[in-house]
């Protein structure tokens, strides 16, 4: 949901961009997860430029801080029902609304437009034209004509 940058000051603050669009994940009390160590409570955090500053629950001084730099960092998924998952998709089978089996979800791009859905036969599928999903088996698209064009023959 993030990466943590360089330290902020000399209070033990860091810099977080974040790759999700759920603010709360930096609410203060929000549990976020290294993968290395004890899990990371937020203490404050503030929008600065296009990240954060984030204290974390422990984290004294600019040492401490500069020692969280390059930490990717994840959360527990949210109940969300309305959203799409990145979890959800990799490796799920994508298919067309005519039934037609494209290739397998292997990663999905962050794009400026709509995210891209990476297929293991080089398609990429904007996620906007996904219809319906069955988390980590199918992945259902209303995709316009043409789309899987240079693709064809390889899914």
């Amino acid at each position: 949901m993030g990466r943590i940058g360089k330290a902020h000051g000399i209070n033990g603050e860091v810099q977080v961009s974040l790759s999700t669009n759920r603010l709360e994940r930096v609410a203060v009390g929000a549990v976020l997860f290294t993968g290395q160590d004890d899990p990371l409570v937020v203490e404050r955090s503030r929008p600065h430029q296009e990240r954060f500053i984030v204290a974390f629950a422990g984290v004294r001084g600019r040492a401490q801080a500069e020692e969280l730099r390059g930490n990717e960092l994840y959360a527990e998924p949210l109940d969300d029902p309305d959203e799409l998952w990145i979890h959800d998709l990799i490796g799920a089978a994508l298919f067309e609304a005519d039934g037609t089996r494209r290739g397998v979800v292997e990663a999905v791009l962050d794009n400026p437009a709509s995210d891209l859905l990476v297929l293991d036969t080089g398609a990429l599928v904007p996620a906007r034209f996904v219809t319906a999903v069955e988390p980590g088996v199918r992945v259902d698209v209303d995709a316009p004509d043409g789309l899987f064009d240079d693709a064809e023959g390889s899914g």
